[in-house]
């Protein structure tokens, strides 16, 4: 076939060039970003090893060993632990976002609701002067004159 004898990268048969193992296709932006990622990662691990706290705590609970008091109350405090580390993850994304993630695009809605404004403004001010540049009425019913 077209396998290398020595374990090295394969050739196309059709054009003897090389094709590659892997091949990264770029995207168009990360699914989140860094900051959030890491404290992700760190709220992950820390979750984890809360469970896996609380399910030793609990074994050793019902064998009766003297493992159990230490382990349910390690247990507590990396309950609030892992909470902090939860929230941790939400607030540094909301900053991320505050700082970063705010894009202004003409097609918001303020923007719109203003735009619809000022072309109802435009309208009715167009409407009052072609109302004052239409001439008087011949026959003298239109304005009111002093004589």
């Amino acid at each position: 076939m077209g396998t290398a004898a020595h374990g090295g990268p394969r050739r196309d048969e059709e054009d003897g060039r090389q094709r590659q193992l892997w091949v990264d296709d770029p995207v168009g932006r990360p699914s989140m970003p860094e900051p959030v990622r890491t404290s992700a990662v760190r709220a992950v691990i820390i979750v984890a090893v809360t469970l896996t706290q609380g399910t030793v705590a609990v074994l050793c609970t019902l064998a009766g060993s003297w493992l159990a008091f230490p382990m349910v109350l390690s247990s507590v405090a990396s309950t609030v632990v892992a909470t902090w580390s939860v929230l941790d993850v939400w607030v540094t994304r909301q900053v991320w976002n505050q700082r970063y993630g705010v894009v202004s695009s003409p097609a918001s809605t303020a923007r719109r609701l203003r735009k619809e404004r000022r072309r109802a403004r435009r309208a009715r001010r167009a409407a009052r002067s072609a109302a004052r540049a239409r001439p008087a009425d011949p026959a003298g019913g239109g304005r009111l004159s002093r004589a």
